[in-house]
């Protein structure tokens, strides 16, 4: 058995951090879910960016959609979406499986939008309606600008994956905002099953002190943060307020 069997088989999930057309066409990412329990995709610009430029897959689908009148950023997102519908579809069988825990891909807003809320939640809204798969993740940032647009997402019904977690602080303030979505979908009579998961970046923190300490505390920074937060997520699970919302069919927002 393999190291990423026995992963999965330990409750793990794992999901790839990158995609391109060529992975999808090819059979590869196919290979990945069979051989190696991949269960979910996540995506950014910068990794379709590169995936574009890299090579050929999109030159057709590029041609067709200038020759519609579709260029710029629209271009961008309507070659994303196809990527990610086909991957979506890939990983429905798995979410179905796991009721919606897993079987997941993420689509990220443009970094234009970072300190834009009001623009973060429309076009989250929007996205989310285009792409038409119920397994797909909106991914916003939880900065101060993000927080209001992930509540309001949560109770607009939009699965929300929350980007750019560097602290406890952080992920506490997009926790009691999707909380807060939740609450709000209860109390208007709304399905409180609204999937969000929260991802924490690590190995950023490593990266920013490594020359600045010991060569014995290089790779510690990143963990601790993790475990301090991974503290405050299981915490806030034993809360009764989310409790209670639990009694009336919200799901956990998970720590990825």
């Amino acid at each position: 058995m393999n190291g990423t069997r026995r992963l999965h088989d330990a409750g793990q999930s794992i999901w790839l951090d990158n995609i391109t057309r060529a992975l999808l066409t090819s059979g590869r990412l196919r290979r990945y879910v069979d051989e190696f329990s991949v269960t979910g995709l996540t995506s950014n610009p910068t990794i379709f960016d590169h995936a574009i430029k890299s090579g050929h897959d999109y030159d057709a689908a590029i041609r067709e959609q200038a020759a519609a009148g579709i260029g710029g950023e629209e271009l961008f997102l309507e070659l994303a979406l196809r990527d990610l519908r086909q991957a979506a579809d890939l990983f429905r069988p798995i979410h179905e499986a796991t009721n919606r825990v897993d079987g997941w891909v993420s689509l990220e807003l443009s970094p234009k939008l970072a300190y834009d809320t009001a623009s973060s939640l429309a076009t989250a809204k929007n996205l989310h309606a285009r792409a038409g798969r119920p397994n797909l993740f909106i991914k916003i940032p939880g900065n101060a600008d993000g927080v209001p647009a992930i509540e309001e997402a949560i109770f607009a019904g939009v699965p929300i994956n929350v980007t750019l977690l560097f602290s406890r602080e952080q992920y506490l303030a997009s926790a009691e905002a999707y909380i807060r979505g939740i609450e709000r979908r209860v109390a208007a009579g709304l399905n409180a099953h609204v999937p969000s998961v929260a991802s924490l970046f690590v190995s950023r923190w490593d990266v920013a002190v490594a020359e600045k300490v010991p060569a014995a505390l290089h790779g510690r920074l990143g963990i601790a943060m993790a475990k301090r937060t991974y503290k405050a997520y299981r915490d806030l699970l034993a809360s009764d307020r989310w409790l209670r919302l639990l009694n009336m069919g919200a799901r956990s927002q998970r720590l990825l």
